[in-house]
């Protein structure tokens, strides 16, 4: 049995909190690598879902009684937690959001449309998510700032020379992925930071690969705003985080406009709550942030010290295994320290949509296609890839499993 107990955790004692890894299909146990999709959810995340909506179900910040008083502290708490996993100084600088896109898209509407105009450039990244990069060019063509995209290296890494050069006085923002969804490629962002500020930009990161599989600190990596989803870290959907320098935050106006951001309200003029209230419209989503707040006790108690471990051990003999056989091309860097626990990757002769197509068949569940980065496909020259993803209830028994299936899919393309 490959990596079930490491130094790094006890994997086996992990995967008894997934009670999804326990499904089969046409009697094939279940292999799970598409988290970089989204994350499986653990007992103890489901549980408390469950007894928020069981026995305190209300809204937030809307009633005296004491079922919205208990709602309402879990729910300030759970920004306390999240907010404290990834070194923020408190809620004031945690936004809940529905997810990473969300984000992105607040910073945009909120600081984007109001601070840049003709002549201001936006720095981004050939291997930025769809959330970034379409976020950011529309906001270009609404203002009139030019977008600029950082390209990247034959193997993989971002050219730090050129965002050196592409990152200018001119430079309004900044905007990276910590980690490649396609790639598995591990950014310096602390280094792009350092570039951005040289220059008086800001800089925005998008966390959604990289919170969930190591140690972050927002405040080490002096990101101006980062950005990470829930689901990919063991939390429900509907459930996101936004850090914001707290200066930055005050600064900005909401995009978003209606019940719980107001301070008051008159018919001449409308005054915003404290944050991260004001960015939070509506009634929020309180019972994916109490779950959300559960994921990060989660991973406190496993050690992401010891996720990052793991994953690297996992992507290290993923790429041993597929650099058995000449007929598979991966992408990204082949180094598993400067990456993270995702591989993408095509069969000669096989299109990825019928290779993930195969290893369904064989219980083995991966993604396919784009990976909603589109313009990085076109950079590497193919229309789509196969995306093998792990987390920290993988074995490498299941990466076994993925090259067994590959197996069969060249038998049936012979």
């Amino acid at each position: 049995m490959g990596l079930q107990k490491s130094d790094a955790l006890d994997v086996e004692r992990i995967r008894e909190d997934f009670p999804i890894l326990q499904r089969e299909f046409d009697g094939q146990q279940l292999v799970y690598l598409d988290n970089g999709a989204t994350s499986q959810k653990p007992e103890q995340v489901i549980d408390a879902i469950s007894d928020y909506y069981r026995t305190y179900n209300a809204n937030v910040h809307r009633g005296i009684h004491q079922l919205s008083q208990e709602a309402s502290i879990a729910y300030e708490e759970a920004h306390d937690t999240v907010a404290e996993f990834v070194g923020a100084d408190g809620r004031e600088e945690m936004v809940f959001t529905k997810n990473t896109t969300d984000a992105e898209n607040l910073v945009a509407y909120s600081w984007g449309l109001n601070e840049l105009g003709p002549g201001d450039e936006i720095v981004t990244t050939e291997m930025e998510h769809h959330s970034s990069l379409v976020t950011w060019q529309q906001i270009g063509e609404r203002t009139g700032a030019d977008v600029k995209y950082v390209p990247i290296t034959d193997e993989g890494y971002l050219d730090m020379e050129a965002a050196e050069e592409l990152i200018t006085d001119d430079t309004e923002m900044v905007s990276v992925v910590h980690v490649s969804n396609t790639l598995g490629t591990v950014n310096p962002v602390s280094e792009l930071a350092d570039v951005a500020h040289d220059h008086d930009s800001l800089i925005f990161v998008d966390g959604a690969q990289a919170v969930p599989t190591r140690p972050v600190d927002v405040k080490a990596i002096d990101a101006d705003f980062y950005a990470f989803s829930g689901h990919k870290m063991l939390g429900p959907t509907g459930i996101g985080g936004l850090y914001g320098k707290r200066e930055l935050l005050e600064a900005m106006d909401p995009y978003l406009y209606g019940g719980g951001m107001i301070r008051k309200v008159t018919f001449e003029e409308t005054t915003w709550h404290d944050l991260p209230w004001k960015f939070e419209a509506g009634t929020p989503s309180i019972a994916q942030g109490v779950g959300f707040a559960e994921a990060v006790e989660y991973l406190e108690d496993v050690g992401m010290e010891n996720v990052q471990r793991h994953e690297e051990a996992l992507a290290g003999y993923a790429l041993d295994r597929l650099s058995e056989f000449d007929d598979i091309e991966v992408y990204g860097p082949t180094t598993p320290e400067d990456r993270t626990g995702l591989v993408s990757f095509n069969l000669d002769g096989v299109h990825a949509h019928d290779l993930a197509s195969i290893m369904n068949d064989h219980a083995v569940a991966i993604r396919a296609g784009d990976h909603c980065t589109q313009p990085l496909h076109d950079v590497l020259g193919v229309a789509a890839s196969a995306r093998a993803s792990f987390y920290i209830y993988n074995t490498t028994d299941e990466i076994d499993a993925l090259v067994e299936a590959l197996d069969s899919a060249r038998e049936l393309f012979a």
